[in-house]
């Protein structure tokens, strides 16, 4: 299991880890395509998720296309439940999306699975705080759910990364639901039904 906090320009920092069996195994920053595809190929992951939009809302063309939603189906659902968000077509979120969505497409033609998180939704359902709120208590909340190989010197964006893949190993065990559809725009989300029963 591979997670990815992409970021939107290859000059800035993109956090990426792998988790087998909920332990760390290797955590990196990365900064070019290059980079990330040349991480990948060497993981060769079951799945990977990414904190980042894989899909335009209903009626865009492209992300600098005006016209059409500024939601997708899956953000109206995470409306809904009270998880807040950046809407993809705001300033610094297009840039990020239309990597994303490139990224995708590449990793998909080389035969890998790509999904879509939101660390932020993972860590509100889970009750775990995200990483505005303090690092030490994200830590601990993710120790909790069973993730090995944290350790104090993480950053928040480590700690979203490390949370990306968690709920990818979740959605692989059974335990999280789908927001939306693959095809036109989807969100992975621990499942509900698994918080109530912990």
């Amino acid at each position: 299991m591979v997670g990815i906090d992409l970021a939107g320009s290859p000059k800035r920092d993109t956090d990426i880890c792998t988790l087998k069996k909920n332990r760390i195994t290797f955590c990196s920053i990365i900064h070019t395509d290059e980079e990330i595809l040349d991480y990948i190929e060497k993981a060769n992951p079951a799945l990977i998720t990414v904190d980042v939009p894989l899909h335009l809302p209903p009626g865009r063309k492209s992300i600098e296309d005006k016209n059409g939603e500024h939601f997708r189906p899956c953000d109206r659902k995470l409306l809904r439940r009270g998880i807040r968000f950046f809407p993809i077509t705001l300033g610094p979120m297009r840039l990020l999306t239309k990597r994303g969505i490139h990224l995708k497409r590449t990793l998909n033609r080389r035969g890998y699975r790509v999904v879509e998180v939101y660390p932020g939704a993972a860590q509100d359902l889970w009750h775990i705080g995200r990483k505005q709120d303090g690092l030490s208590g994200l830590r601990k909340g993710l120790q909790r759910l069973g993730v090995r190989g944290l350790h104090q010197k993480m950053s928040g964006d480590e700690l979203d990364t490390i949370t990306a893949a968690l709920v990818g190993q979740w959605f692989l065990n059974g335990k999280a639901e789908v927001l939306g559809n693959f095809r036109r725009g989807a969100i992975v989300i621990p499942s509900r039904k698994e918080k109530s029963e912990r």
